[in-house]
């Protein structure tokens, strides 16, 4: 069976070795669209061979979109679709090796996903496993690039793997804080092109309050320390940016 890897990126320079450096030696060919990147991201892609081919476009806010291109071009049996700043670890590398040869099997699988935050990886506060669809046999995925938060959707049945995805999208704290804005601004424009509403008490008060509560307490973030609280506090207080970034949009 030929295996696809498919990445959409923008300015990856700094991550883009996670995602290649553990799959780009095991797949059998690496479809990477590139939004637009003004840094070394190409360069760097190209660096890995030619099983590498990159497609240039531009970086739509729905990022999804570039993903959805990504997995068109690819020629394989099956598609693992990584982010850049994703890593795949020795044991699920043999995990989807195995996998891709049974052809009588589920067409896509949930694979478990550990997600690296101020130094460590958290393994409370409901965030593992963060479960996503990565591996998928070809033309049964798509994206249906209506939000930023959406899964890939399966014509099939989906399966699950046991060994861990490891996310490294916030080594620090700048890092988080970009990517935590750059969210916050797509929810708030997206509500506000659906003409949804947020209410005050809501977005100020039962939100934030429920998310802490629940990351914290219930899913036990407390036992991951620092991070975990860190991660549960911005978790909980970014109701109040969405809030405060629609009033801003409908008063502009």
């Amino acid at each position: 069976m030929k295996l696809s890897l498919c990445l959409a990126v923008y300015n990856e320079e700094k991550f883009l070795h996670y995602a290649l450096d553990s799959a780009a030696e095991w797949c059998d060919e690496i479809i990477i669209v590139d939004g637009g990147s003004d840094d070394a991201t190409v360069k760097i892609a190209k660096s890995y061979g030619k099983k590498v081919r990159v497609i240039e476009t531009d970086n739509p806010i729905i990022f999804h979109k570039n993903k959805q291109k990504a997995i068109e071009a690819a020629t394989g049996d099956w598609i693992l679709q990584l982010d850049a700043d994703e890593a795949v670890s020795k044991e699920l590398k043999d995990e989807i090796l195995k996998r891709v040869q049974d052809d009588n099997g589920p067409v896509a699988f949930w694979i478990p996903r550990k997600n690296y935050f101020l130094g460590k990886f958290l393994t409370k506060g409901g965030v593992y496993p963060d479960k996503t669809i990565r591996l998928y046999k070809n033309g049964v995925a798509h994206f249906p690039c209506k939000t930023v938060h959406e899964n890939v959707e399966i014509n099939g049945p989906v399966g699950s793997l046991k060994n861990d995805l490891l996310h490294y999208a916030d080594p620090d704290f700048d890092r988080y804080l970009v990517r935590w804005n750059r969210y916050t601004t797509l929810d708030a424009e997206l509500m506000a092109k659906n003409g949804e509403k947020a209410g005050f008490f809501s977005y100020f008060i039962a939100k934030p309050l429920t998310t802490f509560f629940l990351m914290y307490f219930r899913h036990k973030g407390i036992l991951d320390g620092y991070p975990g609280f860190v991660f549960a506090l911005f978790s909980a207080i970014r109701h109040w940016v969405i809030y405060i970034k629609l009033r801003a949009k409908r008063t502009a």
